[in-house]
């Protein structure tokens, strides 16, 4: 994979175990890009990264200061926050220290690209280059969506035609086509995004008429389709504010059958992302809970299946 910067942000914070999801979605609203967490006794050390280019040091003493307000709202032990300039090379070791392949639901393997995974494993294997952009399987959010797609494939022969709205690693896209997508069309307005998207997409020796990527959110999807394209399933695993902000587009490009997957969000947010939905002519099937995240499962009101 080509180089995306030259030089990172290493952040390791070290918490109670209880302040993981809350730190998470704090590093990834943040920006952060790629968190993977280590028990330290009883405590948590996390650790992310993410481009110099994109803060400064009075950025992450902010960042600290939010942690340990969050921290003390939940009444818990305020986490230590250190950081640090590496450059690519110490940033790509960092990883190989922190990552290993991963199963995930009944089917899927995780799999940096520097492990070999087990020749006599059955699962459907992913192959990942972290690169820059949110989603190695690690965090709960992309673990619900990644199980919810298995099971929506296994409910359905079809070859449905699959959009990815905020791809960011490419993972959701991916793990789609395998599963048995007919077509995959992934957007981010993230450049990393659609540049770490693509980098695996290759990795995976999927074809680029079978994943298409492209820059832009929505909007977009018909502009790489070029045609008027609707879809059978839609997956987004993105800020729960942005999920509001989207759901009526999504009601717009999608089939009167179809489906969807939805995750990013926190528990609280669920009855605000449930209520737009609503709104715009979708039905919650089922709400998966892992911590303190959830994973919106989600048809048309008029499918008849």
């Amino acid at each position: 994979m080509a180089a995306l910067t030259h030089s990172w942000w290493q952040i390791q914070i070290h918490c109670e175990s209880i302040l993981e999801d809350l730190i998470f979605w704090r590093l990834n609203d943040f920006g952060c890009q790629g968190m993977v967490s280590e028990e330290k006794g009883t405590a948590l050390m996390i650790t992310t990264y993410m481009p110099q280019e994109a803060a400064q040091s009075l950025d992450l003493a902010a960042l600290a200061i939010w942690l340990r307000q969050d921290a003390l709202c939940c009444e818990q032990k305020a986490p230590q926050m250190q950081w640090k300039i590496i450059d690519e090379e110490d940033w790509a070791s960092s990883w190989k220290v922190h990552w290993h392949p991963q199963p995930i639901g009944d089917r899927l393997l995780i799999c940096p690209v520097w492990e070999t995974p087990d020749p006599t494993s059955d699962r459907l294997v992913i192959k990942l280059d972290p690169g820059s952009a949110f989603g190695t399987g690690d965090h709960p959010t992309t673990q619900l969506c990644l199980e919810a797609l298995e099971m929506r494939f296994s409910d359905n022969d079809s070859e449905p035609l699959i959009a990815d709205v905020g791809c960011g690693s490419g993972i959701l896209s991916i793990a789609a086509v395998k599963l048995g997508a007919k077509q995959v069309y992934a957007v981010d307005v993230d450049p990393l995004a659609v540049q770490a998207t693509r980098s695996n997409r290759d990795l995976n020796g999927i074809s680029k008429q079978d994943l298409v990527v492209g820059l832009g959110s929505i909007e977009q999807l018909q502009a790489l389709s070029k045609r008027s394209v609707f879809f059978d399933g839609i997956v987004c695993n993105i800020l729960a504010e942005v999920i509001i902000d989207l759901v009526p587009y999504l009601t717009a490009i999608s089939k009167p059958t179809a489906w969807g997957v939805l995750s990013g969000i926190l528990l609280e947010q669920a009855k605000p992302i449930a209520d737009t939905l609503e709104h715009n002519g979708w039905l919650v099937s089922t709400l998966w809970r892992r911590k303190d995240w959830c994973c919106f499962n989600i048809r048309r009101v008029d499918d008849t299946f």
